[in-house]
């Protein structure tokens, strides 16, 4: 009995419309309208459009050398404060070379002696008393202790460090009376104003960037914003990382800035006043060219567009659109062409 009991209930929802006259409950049916996508757009206008392109940079000074002397000895003086101004041509140390002048106070002494004689020889030359020959001979002993002294003198000067240009002193590393040669290194000598900036651009770039053109860059931390302008291009490709080094100048006075510093520098490729720009977002790039939705009579309407300039965010529209148009800048994936849209906000 149970198992009738089971089979009953189980079969007689099926069977019952058999046994009835009960017609069947119908089944509901879904409206299949068009479907309608929410959207924002935007109205085209002519606007000012401007490629930047931002890139790292490196501060470097005008001018620097590490310091050291031409020869090897003896430090006995040093006339330079670390981390001071200091004028080209200024004595900053000095190496001992009281040998070296000795033996120029003797070729002096020894060149008076051969100018005496030269004189002579030659009054008694315009007297035919001496040989032609013997008046070469007195000259050629001048001359040769006058280049003795010269070679002298060289060397005296390689005892001496002077500043090939104007700068500020770093901090030295020797003190009076240490021994030094040509390897050692005194202190370094920088020229901060102006300032050199090198950066690297993209190869693609390298005919828009040349002498003359304008940059901005701004220091880490501080957004103020500094003006330079490139001096100098590198002729070749750094066939490594296809990049091409440039070097800007910007004036420092006061040397305000230090070298070394890291900036962000920012460069105006290009500019176009009067173009019709779109968002990048809107743009939809496929096999057969790009194309965007526009807005007309409540509906979406594909487009074949053809581009031009781009920016970080706007992309410039040569063909395909025109002013006035309206845009559709939202739900650009779910779209078709003729689906119905309404606009819920302009941008």
């Amino acid at each position: 009995m149970v198992v009738i009991a089971i089979a009953g209930i189980i079969f007689y929802p099926k069977i019952r419309p058999l046994i009835s006259n009960e017609p069947e409950a119908p089944v509901p049916s879904r409206a299949m309208g068009p479907r309608t996508l929410n959207v924002e757009a935007m109205q085209l206008e002519p606007r000012r459009l401007v490629e930047y392109i931002n890139i790292p940079g490196t501060l470097i000074p005008d001018e620097q050398v590490d310091l050291s002397f031409e020869t090897s000895g003896k430090i006995v003086d040093i006339n330079f404060d670390e981390g001071t101004p200091v004028r080209k041509g200024q004595l900053l140390a000095k190496i001992n070379d009281r040998h070296l002048q000795a033996q120029l106070l003797k070729l002096q002494a020894q060149k008076k002696l051969a100018e005496e004689r030269e004189f002579r020889q030659r009054s008694l030359l315009s007297r035919d008393a001496i040989s032609q020959e013997s008046y070469d001979q007195a000259v050629t002993e001048l001359q040769s202790l006058e280049a003795d002294i010269m070679l002298l003198e060289a060397r005296i000067a390689e005892t001496e460090l002077r500043a090939p240009f104007e700068g500020v002193i770093g901090l030295r590393h020797v003190s009076e009376g240490s021994y030094v040669n040509p390897n050692t290194q005194i202190a370094r000598l920088i020229k901060n104003d102006p300032l050199k900036i090198e950066f690297a651009i993209p190869e693609r770039y390298a005919g828009d960037i040349k002498v003359g053109f304008p940059l901005s860059f701004v220091l880490d931390g501080n957004p103020d914003a500094h003006l330079a302008r490139v001096y100098a291009v590198d002729p070749k490709v750094d066939v490594r990382t296809r990049n091409i080094t440039v070097r800007a100048r910007y004036n420092n006075p006061g040397a305000r800035i230090k070298p070394g510093r890291f900036v962000s520098i920012q460069l105006e490729m290009a500019e176009i006043e009067d173009a019709l720009a779109i968002p990048s977002e809107a743009l939809i790039p496929e096999m057969d060219g790009d194309r965007v939705f526009v807005y007309r009579n409540g509906k979406a309407e594909s487009v074949e567009v053809t581009t031009g300039l781009r920016t970080e965010d706007q992309i410039q529209i040569t063909s395909g659109l025109q002013t006035g148009d309206t845009l559709i800048t939202t739900g650009i994936l779910q779209l078709r062409q003729g689906m119905q849209v309404i606009i819920d906000k302009f941008i």
